[in-house]
């Protein structure tokens, strides 16, 4: 027995430009990965040399089945000095989205995916008043000369993720930043004082939040005067918090803060990128860890937990009502059986969803290709298309013929 998804529903990958373009020289976090000490394990450098190989990266995603695609346009190129736009970069992106629509891919973009040009950073970062009017005028440029190819647009990644990695002490609080000897010298770098640094991924204080809601709201606005036709939103982490006992007051707190006030700044959106990955355990004194034995993956010490995308889809339906469209959802690991298993549980979980009556556009499995993984490097293994980094070969995992088997019938078995 077939179940079939809604027709036109989008099926693909997710990547950031970051992680797979290579050599973005002018962005924070190349600067923070070359410092010494430094909280990444290793640099980005060439990373999968997708700014060059877009074309045959693309023609193989179509071979694939894949009928849609997910990237992000970088801020630190288009605009590498303040108020100074590179013609020549607006036009390579314009040549990646056409080559999109010549291989019948639907281009789903991000405009801001975790980094930041450094000019940025040195004039305050992600808590500093100027920073949403600063962002919008360059959302508003990429709306105007390329927001016709573009199906869909998301202002900004995951700007709950840095109030999630505080609930889970995965990064400092703002107030204990100054303190770190990585943040001294990447604050020295920037030529900001060390309570004045503020990368996106750090920017969790209630003002941080405040400054990205804005550039979020300012944004959208921006896009819409130049493409009122685009639909727009922002992509936000809604893990599934479960709580432990005597833990209920605390999750509620942490959910709340971590996860509902991002969804309240959505509700005038057009569409909510989902993202989830794990589940969260909290305790009566916060964020515990799994108890001893329980199945994680290879990436962060998360939690399997496969039925993460149908829960959090639930607990998002049930506050906002507008169209979804799962923007991440993967798993890292070595053994591709692992992730194969991963992602059908996960597509039985959006049936189940679709059938309730939720309105799902789409599927778009994180990552495309083993990327860069940030402070992990480049260990995690999240690709559903393996890269040699000596030579750049592309390697088809099982995985990603299943995803396309799917995709081209619109459906999976049941």
């Amino acid at each position: 027995m077939k179940y079939e998804f809604p027709k036109g529903f989008l099926w693909g990958a997710a990547s950031a430009a970051h992680q797979v373009e290579g050599n973005n020289v002018n962005c924070d976090s190349w600067l923070m990965e070359h410092l010494d000490p430094t909280e990444y394990k290793e640099p980005s450098l060439d990373t999968c040399d997708h700014y060059h190989r877009y074309p045959q990266d693309l023609a193989l995603f179509a071979s694939l089945g894949w009928n849609a695609y997910r990237f992000s346009i970088e801020w630190a190129r288009i605009e590498p000095e303040e108020g100074y736009f590179s013609n020549a970069i607006t036009d390579h992106y314009r040549r990646m989205l056409a080559a999109c629509h010549e291989n019948n891919i639907a281009p789903v973009v991000t405009f801001q995916h975790n980094t930041s040009p450094r000019w940025l950073i040195s004039s305050g970062g992600w808590q500093d008043q100027d920073t949403p009017s600063k962002f919008a005028r360059y959302c508003g440029y990429v709306a105007k000369h390329l927001g016709d190819l573009i199906r869909v647009g998301f202002t900004i990644n995951q700007p709950n993720l840095p109030s999630l990695l505080l609930r889970q002490k995965a990064v400092p609080d703002v107030e204990r930043m100054p303190a770190l000897p990585w943040v001294i010298k990447a604050a020295q770098a920037f030529g900001v004082a060390p309570d004045k640094f503020r990368p996106h991924t750090y920017a969790s204080s209630p003002n941080d939040v405040e400054i990205q809601i804005q550039a979020h709201r300012c944004a959208v606005d921006a896009i819409k005067s130049a493409r009122s036709e685009l639909p727009v939103g922002w992509t936000i982490l809604a893990d599934h918090y479960q709580a432990e006992d005597g833990g209920e007051d605390t999750m509620e707190k942490f959910r709340r803060e971590s996860i509902d006030v991002f969804l309240e700044a959505s509700k005038n959106d057009d569409i909510f990128g989902m993202q989830a990955y794990t589940k969260i355990r909290v305790g009566p004194k916060g964020v515990q860890a799994a108890p001893p034995g329980t199945d994680l993956t290879e990436s962060y010490g998360w939690e399997y937990f496969p039925d993460v995308l149908e829960e959090s889809i639930r607990y998002v339906n049930g506050r906002i009502n507008m169209p979804i469209l799962v923007t991440e959802n993967g798993i890292a690991a070595s053994d591709d059986t692992r992730r194969i298993t991963w992602i059908k549980h996960t597509l039985n979980g959006l049936r189940s969803c679709l059938e309730d009556g939720i309105d799902i556009r789409g599927y778009l499995y994180w990552s495309a290709m083993d990327n860069f993984e940030w402070t992990e490097g480049y260990s995690p293994k999240f690709g559903l298309i393996a890269v040699n980094r000596e030579n750049q070969e592309r390697i088809v995992k099982g995985s990603a013929r299943y995803l396309g088997d799917v995709a081209r019938a619109n459906a999976i078995d049941v």
